[in-house]
């Protein structure tokens, strides 16, 4: 797990977030999404507001980022949104520098980022269930689980592709190695490199284990699986949650109504990470065109909103 930033760090993350995305709203909203016009009869409608969205760049978040901005969008709101480390983006939540995330993975993979922060936040529980992370090879690699990894170091070129270092499954996997005793040493990269990796692997017919995680889109383009984890390590079934900062409630009930009505499922994200992996992908256009082919799905989660 990456470390958590210290104060001089949060200074200059606080900083820079409320630079990137106050840019576009100077002069009118605060810090926090909440109007700053107090003459009377001053407009407190969606369009005044900016919602700020936080995410990290995998390929899952990006998709539930994008479809919740355009709901946001489609119902009359400015929204801006900034993609950020796992440490920041519960950061910036805490200190009310950004607005929501839909795309905090708990219990586990996000579990040290969110203990020393869930008094600072509202968690609105989860918008899918039923995902998973662990360490993944291709169908073909012919060992099952974990502990059969350090008998066959070499053939893994003694080696697992990871993401980026302050990914929560990366700390996650450093303490898998030690648990199983591995001598295979976690790459540094990021979700594009390690399947760029496990592609370059798989068309050669290479032995390769990476950080994987369900839902992903690897999944419906190789034959992969899981290495079965016998000490736990990884947890069991994980939830995706929506998290928001404090007060947003109060300040914008409306937007807060919506992030609390969006719920889906893995085959629907799938859909939407399937489309952006086409060659030039637009995905924000992917998530709008969602949005309207789902129209329905999406009253659901609006029609309660005040």
């Amino acid at each position: 797990m990456g470390t958590f930033f210290n104060r001089q760090q949060g200074n200059r993350l606080r900083a820079a977030i409320v630079g990137v995305l106050a840019a576009t709203v100077l002069g009118a909203c605060s810090p926090a999404g909440q109007d700053t016009a107090s003459d009377a009869g001053a407009s407190t409608s969606p369009a005044d507001k900016t919602i700020k969205l936080v995410y990290v760049e995998w390929a899952s978040c990006t998709a539930a980022t994008h479809v919740v901005q355009s709901v946001l969008e489609q119902q009359g709101f400015k929204v801006d949104a900034l993609s950020v480390s796992g440490a920041a983006m519960y950061q910036a939540l805490a200190q009310g520098d950004a607005d929501a995330t839909v795309c905090a993975w708990l219990p586990s993979t996000h579990k040290n980022y969110f203990e020393r922060t869930r008094d600072k936040l509202d968690d609105l529980g989860p918008n899918m269930s039923g995902t998973k992370i662990g360490l993944v090879v291709p169908d073909y690699v012919t060992i099952d689980s974990i502990d059969q990894l350090a008998a066959n170091a070499g053939k893994f070129q003694d080696r697992i592709v990871g993401i980026d270092p302050g990914a929560g499954e990366m700390g996650i996997t450093h303490k898998a190695i030690d648990e199983y005793q591995l001598p295979l040493k976690l790459i540094d990269g990021s979700g594009a490199t390690m399947t760029a990796a496990l592609k370059s692997a798989i068309d050669n017919q290479q032995w390769i284990v990476v950080t994987g995680w369900t839902p992903h889109w690897m999944w419906a383009r190789w034959d992969l699986k899981y290495l079965s984890d016998p000490k736990g390590v990884y947890g069991g079934a994980e939830n995706i949650d929506t998290l928001v900062r404090k007060g947003l409630k109060q300040d914008s009930p409306k937007a807060w109504q919506i992030l609390d009505g969006f719920h889906w499922t893995p085959e629907a994200m799938q859909q939407v990470m399937a489309a952006d992996q086409a060659q030039g992908a637009d995905a924000m256009a992917n998530a709008k065109a969602w949005v309207k082919a789902h129209a329905e799905q999406v009253a659901s989660w609006t029609s309660a909103a005040p």
